[in-house]
């Protein structure tokens, strides 16, 4: 039996106060402890001036200058950068466009990713942490960089450690320092004890003196790792940066060998050696992809920018087209922040009378006033009962417990009117409660409604003893009704449609996460799992994750447990969540993604954050990735037949000792009509093909074959002009252009199914620009390109039309290939 009770986020005091009567800065001797009022205006101004600031920028981007060196000093910009100056040299003009197109798309993407960098740099201001501090005896929220040396840092749940120092005030103070040491389990920090910058508060409230600052911090190497704009750890880049080193070492010598047969070939024109040289050479260089790779994914930066989603890793977006299950943490994913309090049902038997209403009151009341900052059940009992004793009578607070995940419940111990001592809990039921309480059936019933329900009992126990809920005497149960966000249930459905596979992962009791999954018509949701059932085992642990879809009563290592289950069955997994009962798993997902009202600490670990806290973004987000890297294995393919076949080209020229087929100018058209131009308009198209492993090698199944048969084919047809009239090089090299722009295009039709109207308006308009190219005499002229006679054209159409059949027999069996 299962039974409902308050999620591992909640309840409070997630900030509780220090005990009646005292005073933070009470223990002004022991060390650590700092001053009670913290620094003065003028000791701020005066650490200002010695430079003891937090001054390390935290940067979401790379600066202008590293996009600018990133995007023009490359590798094969400077080979052609080398060209180009080579054709500068021996002319004419229109053999070197091909490197003016190399200096416009460097231009568009600079400025691309500068608008990349604007968008997450301001999205990065607004989603930065503003941690609060003691001055002048103020609490007062300021900037990280801010922050000063011996400044009084306040913390609160959630609240990340942002500069290294030592505990002046603690309450129940937990902190979680598995993101520095890789232990689970919180530690109990007591005035005087170090805090280390880069853990966060899991519970209680305290407060700290300032130590290191700025780059002394460790916190600062953290939060630049954690937000820099990146890309690198992507399957898609390694994929390309894999297949450019292969083609950097078959280019040289294919190169070399190029260069010596055209000079035999044309000894008696070397201009004309050094221009068809240049013009096998360029070809092999597929410069364009890492432009495009690079431009798709700052244009996908910026359209998420602009739905308030921060992408604080750039490799994120790719990450989520690859996701196929997506495991949401109820509270503040399916439901909103907000809740309201719905009923305050006393609890009675025949031996004892119900409480009375306004003594429950009082005491919530109570409890609310030791929250200093309530967490969402919390604030719906204020926002019910308020936050002190009414009518005048105190309550006293003698000890607070906060919450903790592990346990489950928070408390007070109160000094009740009359003297009496007594602790007063708020929490989980079947956690509070033992197993056959007639309470419980009470509990599952609302419970099945979708209600949380939190339990209110008295004990005369302490707090500090070793079990608090001895002898516990269950007073009330608080009924809150939780705030269903409106686009939950569409978003799920978007995921279904998909075939991604969600799954609730909650703290709170499984009946009533089934109950509120099952009201936004999740598959599977009516048969919800306790997770304090599952077995230890981690091969039954992954079967059962398989198999199930709502998971209650789930602990924050059992949350991180779950993902690793769904990982180790070959599930690549995004984690979605809002408190620091989810830290855990969001850090071992493949893809975290926070909330923008969260935690300091879940957007400190997640790739993605939120920030607007709409749950219906993921939808965007995943379309995004998919989009990304769908189409930029679309535009590889097209870039690599262009090597392969222009590989090819050179090889069979330098066995038969030919001139190269081109100059310049007739690859630069190719180049621009064949994958320049469509493959820009391609790698922006929406695509929402989720992404498979194995980029590289289905990238190479269509790349291979299609360059060797465009390649040949073109050389097939460029031999047999080449054998009727032996000294006219232009007619042979227009029908070669001919050959292999229609083999291209045929590449190109094939690369952009399935078809829509634009893309057979994109593959039709660069068939009527190569046709103006042949046919409006000025063009032709500056190109180059004359077909002489009949023969020979209408021999290389034939030669192409049988290539392209071929081609369609290529594709079949490799599209079944990829089936199996």
């Amino acid at each position: 039996m299962t039974h409902p009770a308050e999620d591992t986020a909640d309840p409070g005091p997630a900030h509780a106060s220090a005990p009646a009567g005292s005073e933070p800065g009470a223990h002004a001797s022991r060390p650590g402890q700092g001053r009670r009022h913290g620094l003065t205006a003028a000791e701020v101004a005066e650490r200002v001036a010695r430079g003891q600031v937090n001054d390390v920028p935290v940067r979401s981007s790379r600066s202008i200058s590293e996009i600018v060196r990133a995007n023009v000093f490359t590798r094969f910009n400077a080979i052609i950068g080398v060209l180009f100056g080579i054709i500068l040299v021996v002319g004419p003009i229109q053999d070197g466009l091909f490197g003016l197109v190399i200096v416009a798309n460097t231009a568009i993407g600079v400025v691309q990713e500068v608008r990349a960098k604007q968008t997450l740099d301001s999205l990065a201001l607004i989603g930065e942490a503003r941690p609060e501090v003691r001055r002048d005896g103020q609490a007062q929220q300021v900037a990280v960089a801010e922050i000063v040396l011996d400044d009084t840092v306040l913390l609160g749940i959630g609240d990340k450690v942002i500069v290294d120092g030592l505990v002046s005030e603690a309450d129940g103070l937990e902190i979680d320092e598995s993101l520095l040491t890789g232990e689970p389990d919180p530690v109990l920090k007591q005035p005087g004890d170090p805090m280390m910058s880069g853990s966060f508060v899991v519970a209680g409230a305290g407060a700290f003196t300032a130590t290191k600052v700025g780059r002394e911090a460790y916190a600062a190497q953290l939060a630049e790792e954690a937000s820099r704009f990146t890309l690198v750890k992507s399957e898609l880049r390694s994929g390309i940066d894999t297949i450019l080193r292969f083609i950097t070492w078959l280019l040289v010598p294919t190169a070399i060998g190029l260069v010596i047969s055209q000079w035999s070939v044309e000894h008696n024109d070397w201009r004309e050696a050094v221009r068809r040289t240049v013009a096998g050479i360029v070809p092999m260089v597929p410069e364009g992809l890492v432009l495009l790779t690079s431009v798709a994914f700052a244009i996908g930066v910026v359209r998420l920018g602009r739905k308030q989603c921060l992408v604080q890793e750039l490799p994120a977006i790719e990450g989520l087209a690859r996701v196929d299950t997506v495991c949401l943490d109820k509270t503040g994913t399916l439901t909103e922040g907000g809740m309201d309090v719905l009923e305050l049902r006393p609890l009675g038997s025949a031996a004892d009378r119900p409480a009375e209403p306004a003594v429950l009151q009082r005491a919530l009341g109570a409890m609310g006033g030791a929250d200093a900052r309530p967490n969402a059940s919390m604030q719906a009992v204020i926002d019910a009962y308020g936050s002190g004793a009414p009518d005048g009578q105190e309550w006293r607070v003698l000890e607070a417990a906060p919450f903790s995940s592990a346990r489950k419940w928070s408390g007070v111990q109160l000094l009740e009117p009359g003297g009496t001592e007594a602790s007063w809990l708020l929490g989980a039921p079947d956690v509070l409660l033992p197993d056959g309480h007639p309470a419980l059936t009470e509990v599952d019933e609302l419970g099945a409604q979708g209600l949380r329900v939190l339990l209110l009992g008295r004990t005369p126990v302490a707090l500090d003893a070793p079990d608090p809920a001895k002898d516990l005497q269950p007073l009330a149960l608080v009924v809150l009704q939780q705030r269903v966000r409106p686009d939950a249930a569409e978003t799920l459905r978007y995921f279904a449609d998909q075939r991604v596979d969600a799954k609730v992962i909650s703290g709170d009791s499984a009946v009533s996460v089934g109950a509120v999954a099952t009201g936004l018509g999740l598959p599977g949701a009516d048969h919800p799992v306790d997770a304090r059932t599952l077995p230890d085992d981690r091969q039954a642990l992954a079967d059962t994750v398989e198999r199930t879809t709502v998971f209650g009563r789930v602990s924050p290592q059992q949350k991180r447990d779950l993902v690793g289950a769904l990982q180790s069955r070959g599930h690549t997994v995004a984690m979605t969540g809002d408190g620091v009962n989810d830290v855990l798993a969001l850090k071992d997902a493949d893809i975290g993604v926070a909330m923008g009202s969260g935690s300091e600490a879940t957007r400190a670990v997640a790739q993605i954050v939120l920030l607007d806290d709409r749950f219906a973004t993921l939808p965007s987000v995943v379309a995004e990735g998919r989009r990304v890297i769908g189409n930029i294995e679309r535009v590889a393919s097209l870039f690599l037949v262009k090597t392969v076949y222009s590989v090819l080209l050179a090889l069979l020229v330098v066995f038969t000792q030919s001139p190269y087929p081109f100059l310049p100018r007739h690859s630069t058209v190719l180049s621009a009509l064949t994958i320049g131009i469509p493959a820009f308009f391609l790698a922006l198209a929406p695509n929402t093909e989720r992404a498979k492993p194995g980029f590289v090698k289905r990238v190479l199944r269509i790349a291979v074959p299609g360059g060797v048969i465009a390649g040949t084919a073109t050389f097939t047809a460029y031999a047999l002009a080449r054998s009727d009239h032996d000294t006219n090089l232009t007619a042979d090299t227009s029908v070669a252009t001919l050959t292999l722009f229609l083999v291209a295009i045929w590449v190109l039709a094939i690369v952009a199914r399935p078809y829509t109207w634009w893309r057979l308006a994109l593959i039709g308009s660069m068939c009527g620009l190569f046709t103006l190219v042949l046919t409006v005499p000025w063009l032709s002229d500056f190109f180059q390109l004359k077909l002489v006679g009949t023969r020979d054209p209408w021999t290389g159409v034939v030669i192409a039309v049988t290539a392209g059949l071929l081609l369609e027999l290529v594709w079949i069996f490799i599209r079944r290939s990829l089936k199996e």
